[in-house]
């Protein structure tokens, strides 16, 4: 089999969690794979390859694609995993903050996938995966802006499936929930903390910490991750786990009053109309 003829996939935050769990199940899955990180990382696998990406550079975007074309001749798949959170009330963080957070989240996905999609055409076929989140369909508490990043994604997605699936290639969302990661370890706390948010805060934090216990392992999603890139026709979204798929259910059957009562006693809100 020559070198061209195996398929070729790209996974960015490729050192730890869901990224690099991903990456080793797409090498199983007989692809070749191309792990990226912002620091120079290990692999996920003795076969997968890491480079050094900086998402939110143009540049560094730029090189990472040209280096794997170079070296494999195609790309096939693109996973879209790069990504943080920000702890805190939504106005307990500057423009600034917010900012950072979605140049990662959103416009690195908006740049790695401007930056393969010419490739993919001239090939009249591809596969783009973006990481969502159930939170891109059930926004928490204290997490307003990484909702609405994995929102943004969610609408760029569904958008950019529409115009380029005549060119043979197709965007999907995978959408975790909680996954036992070391995500709520390195979320970024807010950058202006407001006292009447303490309590509450805390009570959520102590919810995650809880619920992270339980949580789906980053092999659930890769499981995921390879199902919908090797599916003849892939599904629009596909929720990763079982936390996820009845999340899903609930919030399109559920009436929305119910729902919202329902939700904010298991985030430890106090029941205000």
């Amino acid at each position: 089999m020559s070198q061209t003829s195996i398929k070729t996939a790209i996974v960015t935050g490729a050192a730890s969690g869901i990224g690099k769990a991903t990456a080793k199940a797409l090498r199983a899955a007989g692809y070749r794979v191309y792990g990226t990180s912002r620091k120079p990382a290990p692999a996920a696998d003795p076969g997968v390859r890491m480079l050094t990406c900086d998402v939110t550079d143009d540049a560094s975007v730029a090189g990472m694609i040209e280096t794997v074309f170079g070296e494999a001749g195609r790309i096939d798949l693109l996973v879209n995993n790069a990504g943080f959170g920000i702890s805190g009330a939504a106005e307990e963080s500057s423009v600034e903050q917010a900012q950072a957070m979605f140049d990662v989240n959103l416009f690195g996905v908006v740049r790695t996938i401007r930056a393969v999609l010419p490739i993919m055409r001239s090939q009249k076929g591809g596969r783009i995966i973006n990481i969502s989140s159930v939170q891109g369909l059930i926004p928490a508490p204290y997490m307003a802006l990484y909702g609405a990043s994995k929102h943004a994604v969610e609408g760029y997605s569904e958008s950019l499936d529409h115009e380029i699936r005549g060119q043979g290639i197709r965007v999907v969302l995978v959408e975790p929930a909680f996954t036992r990661t070391a995500f709520d370890q390195n979320l970024v706390r807010s950058d202006t903390p407001l006292d009447i948010y303490e309590t509450e805060r805390a009570g959520r934090d102590q919810f995650l910490r809880e619920v992270m216990t339980t949580a789906d392992t980053p092999e659930v999603v890769a499981k995921v991750v390879v199902t919908a890139a090797t599916a003849t026709t892939p599904k629009r979204r596909y929720a990763a786990g079982p936390v996820a798929r009845q999340a899903s259910l609930l919030r399109r059957f559920v009436p929305a009053k119910a729902f919202d009562k329902s939700f904010r006693k298991q985030m430890g809100l106090p029941q205000v109309p």
